[in-house]
């Protein structure tokens, strides 16, 4: 297994799992929730989003710390929101799933077919962001750079499909269009396709798409004519090497900050992020605790915000979400 991220910056980290794609703690130990002279004790197997999988990792690096819980091992996996339900999470092998997006009706049919009950709580606030090359001067200049919702849609409508910039807009340069993006696996492209191409529109598949976001950024940042999108936290760590496009939804063009997401001002693609726990694994005290724990520290500015790039829980939707935590260990105890 690879070794834990705890202490490490986040930059390090993420400059890691570019390579690794997913990072698991050190050791292995049976998934008793024993306690010890040091506290708890166990494994706990997080599958999942990969918008949300730095969030995790931080998290587990506080959790795991010296001073908290060092035995117990958590294991996270980056398969995608999707990848994560479908071949893990709702066949009973792991123990949370981490999402970008709630749980769809397939998934949920799936899950209880398989005796697995997920909990959904909200441990964040995205602001997906749509990236472009830094000399895409089309766009605008000196912070001005943007995108219409209409215009996004036409360049990743499988009906439309354009090959060129000029095809979408004849002001744009007649250069073949480079795109790169999340797998139809993913949350990010669940949520990308709903609130930008809609339903009844396909999303199109003649695209470089992976479920590591810094080949995102590393394929849009070394061509001119290339665009891409993902989770904030990934451009946040790359803002010199790639451009984050503003949205005009129909009021004007606003740009993917915490600060807009937490506004609402950033729309279509504020979003809220996910973890899932499956009830019958809140049985064991470890793995309820570090759910509890992750609650308690998502209106952590210092980590969720300054450590890995998204907008904290309010107080009131951690409540909120602990109490929705609270009755679920409760119901599994009875």
């Amino acid at each position: 297994m690879a070794k834990k991220t705890n202490g490490v910056s986040r930059r390090s980290f993420m400059a890691g799992v570019a390579t690794t794609g997913a990072v698991a703690a050190a050791g292995c130990t049976s998934n008793t929730g024993t306690e010890t002279a040091s506290g708890l004790s166990g494994n706990i197997d997080i599958s999942g989003s990969s918008t949300v999988f730095p969030l995790a990792v931080a998290m587990r690096g506080e959790f795991t710390a010296e001073e908290m819980h060092p035995n117990v091992d958590i294991s996270i996996n980056s398969t995608g929101s999707g990848g994560g339900f479908t071949n893990y999470f709702c066949t009973g092998d792991t123990d949370f799933n981490n999402a970008s997006r709630p749980i769809s009706e397939t998934e949920q049919e799936q899950c209880t077919n398989n005796d697995v009950t997920p909990v959904e709580l909200k441990v964040a606030t995205d602001a997906l962001t749509v990236v472009v090359n830094n000399d895409a001067s089309w766009f605008g200049e000196d912070g001005e750079e943007c995108i219409t919702v209409e215009d996004l849609a036409e360049v990743w409508a499988a009906d439309s499909k354009p090959t060129t910039w000029s095809d979408v807009n004849s002001d744009w340069p007649d250069e073949e269009i480079q795109l790169y993006g999340p797998t139809d696996a993913s949350g990010t492209f669940d949520y990308f396709h709903e609130e930008i191409l809609g339903e009844e529109t396909g999303h199109r598949t003649d695209y470089q798409s992976t479920e590591q976001d810094n080949q995102i950024i590393n394929g849009v940042a070394n061509s001119e004519y290339a665009i891409g999108y993902m989770g904030f936290a990934y451009y946040s760590e790359n803002t010199d090497r790639v451009t984050a496009l503003g949205i005009d939804n129909g009021d004007g063009c606003v740009k993917p900050t915490l600060e807009t997401a937490s506004s609402g001002e950033y729309q279509p693609l504020s979003r809220p992020l996910f973890t899932y726990p499956a009830r019958s694994a809140l049985a064991e005290d470890h793995v309820a605790e570090f759910a509890r724990f992750w609650l308690e520290n998502s209106t952590n500015k210092a980590i969720v915000a300054d450590e890995v790039g998204y907008v904290p829980n309010t107080e009131a939707e951690r409540d909120e979400n602990l109490d929705r935590l609270d009755s679920a260990i409760e119901a599994e105890s009875e």
